[in-house]
């Protein structure tokens, strides 16, 4: 089956300015990752990977690399029971993951705009013992931090899709508060 979704145009200094949301949205959760699994240098490397796209522009295979290692790190703390460290493992692996944002007009492409946010909101949430309020005011001041580059790529996109649970509804509500 061919897929007819038409093509956003997007430029390197926007994917460096959607990698560089992503990072900044991720960069505050990482303690909340290293303070239950020390050690574990996976989602700092991959923000710090994102950052270097930031600085450089290139998309390289280490890049993707980290985004796979702090998502298997996320994968790890969540099965050990350690939902907060997962969602902040998870938003490193989005951040890294940003610089790999799709031109084809489809909501699913969203979660590689805001997914580090989503997933940085979730986790202060966790680690607030699932106090929504915590998570609202982080969203608040993700949007913030989204300047008119990212606000203008996510508004070429189709609206955040439905599912995904808390973090897609995390997304969702972020979705509508920057279109």
């Amino acid at each position: 089956m061919a897929d007819d979704s038409p093509t956003v145009e997007l430029s390197r200094t926007e994917l460096q300015a959607i990698s560089d949301f992503a990072a900044r949205c991720a960069r505050p959760v990482l303690g909340t990752f290293e303070d239950t699994r020390p050690g574990d240098t996976r989602p700092r490397a991959a923000v710090e990977a994102a950052e270097a796209f930031v600085r450089s522009g290139e998309r390289t295979k280490a890049l993707r690399d980290a985004a796979w290692a702090a998502h298997r790190a996320a994968q790890e703390a969540r099965d050990a029971g350690q939902a907060a460290a997962s969602a902040a493992a998870r938003a490193a692996a989005d951040a890294a993951g940003s610089a790999f944002l799709h031109p084809l007009a489809k909501a699913t492409q969203v979660r590689h705009v805001l997914g580090a946010a989503a997933h940085a909101a979730r986790a202060r949430e966790l680690a607030a013992r699932e106090d929504p309020p915590v998570a609202a005011d982080h969203l608040a001041a993700v949007r913030e931090l989204a300047g008119p580059v990212v606000v203008r790529v996510l508004r070429r996109y189709p609206p955040a899709p439905p599912g995904g649970g808390r973090v897609g509804e995390l997304l969702r509500r972020l979705d509508a508060l920057l279109r």
